[in-house]
């Protein structure tokens, strides 16, 4: 399968080197080519994971993105939701008809990129999908190496327009069996762990991590007081979904700590004892507040208003974030339903958007 991984991160890194393990026709694409320039010269990616560390070799690295697009099946987006955008507006001229371009985890990515290629193109008949999260638990070691701790057991997977659900998916289970359809895109980006599992970590402990010059907030800094919070903010997201009518299994985020269905399994001692997530944490900019928090979380937040559902643990928390700061994340994210022209919309409004995709 020819598939095409865009960005520099530790996704895109990690999806690079294990679907060209898996004898995928990978072609990754990274705009820094200072930082690129390790597995430019080489081609190929260190991957890390239980079996050791191996050389994986790519078919192609590059700085040109229509040389890594032309003629992927797949492309594949792992990067922050901050990146979107600007990864749209650089995707948008070479995309090509037919093509998947799927977000994991998307925060509604797939709607806002859809949007964004089709005022700069007019879009072939493009598909976009999202997850609730990374395909990887995954830390970069180097600027050619990466360390796989897990990968996911379980994708929950929608699709922008929704009526393209099956031939999107048939695309995307080539490269990750472990992917299942749900409603729609609005329904993934509701699945989004990020927004839950990160804002309550790095605002409860904030204090060690502006001491401190590395914390593991998924170890020391993941207690039972912070644990209720996270719990307390996932019902609210799982209230979200029900008051739209989507239906379980929600992946309750408790799941990850207790028990093995969650979208990684048994995941979280495995996620502890590797040491990659003892790290320095810059309140200000690191994308658990920029990502997370100033998009995921005003996201969540504009959609319990939107529905009329109370979310005072969301909001409560964007507003501490907001005061962290000395900025409204709410009013300035570009990623709450006001932002993005929805807030207007009626439910079936909105179903018929997310099923439809958007007009030409």
């Amino acid at each position: 399968m020819r598939i095409a991984v865009l960005g520099g991160g530790h996704g895109s890194y990690a999806a690079a080197a294990d679907l060209a393990e898996q004898g995928n026709e990978v072609r990754l694409w990274r705009r820094d080519a200072a930082a690129f320039a390790p597995v430019l010269r080489s081609g190929s990616i260190g991957l890390k994971d239980a079996k050791g560390m191996r050389r994986v070799r790519l078919a192609l690295a590059t700085t040109d993105i229509g040389a890594a697009m032309r003629g992927a099946e797949l492309v594949l987006v792992p990067t922050p939701a901050t990146a979107q955008a600007d990864i749209a507006r650089a995707m948008a001229p070479h995309l090509e008809r037919g093509q998947v371009v799927f977000c994991p985890p998307g925060t509604f990515g797939s709607c806002v990129m859809a949007k964004i290629v089709r005022g700069a193109s007019g879009a072939p008949e493009v598909t976009f999908a999202e997850t609730g999260t990374l395909p990887y638990l995954a830390r970069k070691h180097a600027d050619d190496e990466v360390a796989i701790t897990i990968r996911a057991k379980r994708l929950p997977v929608g699709v922008f327009p929704a009526r393209r659900t099956g031939e999107a998916l048939a695309v995307i289970r080539r490269a990750y069996p472990v992917v299942h359809p749900i409603e729609d895109a609005l329904s993934a980006a509701l699945m989004n762990a990020g927004p839950i599992i990160h804002p309550p970590l790095i605002l409860m402990n904030a204090g060690p991590l502006e001491h401190f010059g590395h914390w593991d907030i998924h170890n020391e800094g993941t207690q039972p007081s912070i644990r209720r919070v996270t719990d307390a903010l996932d019902e609210e997201r799982i209230r979200v979904r029900e008051a739209l009518g989507y239906t379980p299994y929600h992946y309750p985020l408790r799941d990850h700590y207790t028990t093995d269905k969650w979208m990684y399994g048994d995941a979280h001692d495995r996620l502890t004892e590797s040491g990659d997530w003892r790290e320095r944490i810059d309140l200000r900019t690191h994308r658990y507040m920029r990502e997370d928090v100033a998009f995921g979380l005003a996201f969540l937040v504009s959609v319990a208003r939107w529905t009329g559902v109370a979310a005072p643990v969301a909001s409560g928390l964007l507003a501490i974030a907001s005061a962290a700061l000395c900025e409204d994340l709410y009013a300035g994210s570009p990623r709450t339903l006001e932002a993005l022209g929805l807030a207007h919309l009626d439910r079936g409004a909105m179903k018929l958007l997310l099923r439809d995709g958007i007009a030409a």
